[in-house]
């Protein structure tokens, strides 16, 4: 079957990837260069325990809160558009104890088989930095640690077991830790990676694999029959396929009513920077702070933010200014850097419920999606690429798409 895959991000690199893998004849285009913006940029985690749904219980309020700082890890521009009022309208009704941990538990059993898919990788001939050290949730408030405990039943019936550590337990776990830090969760099975190296190597073992990349390439327009898309027409001329795939992140959004349907996927920026490294144990989520640290070989990544202000990769350098910040309330030895590095920004897909929309697009019999995995893009792409595949090539719906099923919208 040749098959389409529309979007060159981390989702459509692994999408091409597991295709071909199963014999598919297949063929990428970006409209950009591959593996870019939120792709490249991101914490790089594979963190199963951190897949918690965006909207949740009290976000509302927090949020407005955080709207009166202009440094505040969320920004939300304000707009009457009314496919933007919509959207946060259901987003807020999301916001729920019951939604979050149904989210949570759909998150946990998509990406159930990441870890091994991600050494399969490697033994593939990918070569791209990798840690196995796990997570650390750190927490300076006991209200918020105790949110999570709430909904650590979740992750310990999907076989996570993790270590709850108040006081000073959890400066014997991670001694750079501060007096400041109440109590932690640790998830000892939780990996990350070097997220650009990642989807290079993608690149790269799909070039060795015979999968036809073309960049600067963009969709311009559907060539339809009926209830079969026959063709595209891109800025690189007519591209004709058995099956197609939009993943196009961010992007979907607009480009999704090409395709007949107008997903609600709107993008939400988040930033990283990287400085010189520090002994941290393992990656460590500062979560009242909505800041991640990611030890590299050679650097410390942090990242950060949220900013729902339309497709615009721009730097703030305010809110940049308070990511460096924020690591000096957890860490005893922490030290800004005396220059401002070099920020960059990604655009992540959100979507209302804070769920992917994986599966077939509705009114199209050989056409499908994948998209919205907000900050979970490392977590999820396996697991939906595999289940993705099998309904592609196979006709098999997966059980663990249900949840994720584009119709919904």
């Amino acid at each position: 079957m040749r098959t389409v895959v529309v979007g060159g991000g981390i989702i459509g690199l692994t999408t091409a990837y597991h295709l071909a893998r199963e014999g598919a004849e297949v063929e990428l285009i970006d409209a950009r260069a591959t593996g870019l913006g939120a792709s490249a940029v991101n914490a790089g985690w594979f963190v199963p325990s951190e897949a918690m749904p965006v909207p949740g219980p009290g976000m509302v309020a927090q949020t407005m809160k955080w709207m009166l700082r202009p440094d505040s890890p969320v920004y939300i521009r304000p707009s009457v558009e009314p496919r933007f009022v919509a959207f946060m309208i259901n987003m807020w009704r999301h916001c729920n104890d019951a939604d979050q941990r149904a989210g949570f538990a759909a998150h946990l059993a998509l990406a159930e088989s990441t870890g091994e898919v991600l050494d399969q990788y490697r033994a593939d001939g990918m070569d791209f930095e990798m840690h196995h050290e796990g997570l650390l949730m750190a927490f300076t408030g006991k209200d918020l640690l105790e949110h999570h405990v709430h909904n650590l039943d979740i992750v310990r019936s999907h076989g996570i077991e993790p270590q709850v550590l108040v006081g000073d337990d959890v400066r014997v776990h991670e001694p750079e830790l501060s007096d400041s830090v109440y109590g932690g969760i640790y998830f000892p099975d939780e990996r990350h990676l070097d997220p650009r190296a990642f989807v290079q190597a993608l690149h790269k073992r799909l070039d060795e694999m015979g999968v036809r990349i073309r960049e600067h390439c963009a969709l311009e327009e559907l060539v339809v029959s009926g209830s079969r898309v026959t063709a595209l027409e891109t800025t690189g001329g007519r591209i004709e396929g058995d099956a197609y795939v939009v993943a196009t992140g961010a992007w979907t959004g607009g480009l999704s009513k090409t395709f007949g349907t107008r997903l609600p996927v709107r993008p939400g920026k988040g930033y990283s920077v990287d400085v010189a490294p520090v002994p941290l144990r393992s990656a460590t989520n500062l979560h009242d702070a909505k800041v991640a640290l990611t030890p590299f070989s050679d650097r410390l990544r942090l990242a950060g933010t949220m900013e729902f202000a339309g497709v615009d990769e721009k730097v703030n350098d305010r809110r940049v200014a308070a990511i460096l910040r924020a690591p000096g309330t957890y860490l005893r030895h922490w030290q800004p850097p005396t220059t401002q590095p070099v920020a960059q920004a990604g655009m992540r897909p959100m979507t209302p419920d804070g769920l992917a929309a994986i599966g077939a697009l509705p009114g199209l019999s050989n056409a499908y999606v994948s998209t919205g995995h907000g900050m979970l893009g490392v977590t999820l792409a396996a697991g939906s690429a595999l289940a993705l595949t099998d309904l592609v090539l196979h006709g098999v719906r997966r059980p663990v798409l249900a949840p994720f099923d584009p119709a919904r919208f």
